[in-house]
């Protein structure tokens, strides 16, 4: 996991606290990021970046 061009593309898309799962989907593809990368940044990050929007339902 890059966490540096992560943390770039959060940066870049606004994301400081919660992310919707369209955004973490257009940041896989526009910077070539694996989704479970973003998974992991988003539950290992101090705070927590809280995944809304889930496409599959999974977190509310």
């Amino acid at each position: 996991m890059d966490k540096q061009l992560i943390e770039d593309a959060f940066r870049e898309f606004g994301i400081t606290n919660e992310i919707r799962c369209e955004q973490a989907f257009e940041i896989c593809e526009k910077y070539d990021i694996k989704k479970l990368d973003i998974a992991r940044y988003c539950n290992t990050h101090d705070p927590k970046i809280k995944i809304r929007g889930c496409q599959l339902g999974c977190f509310r």
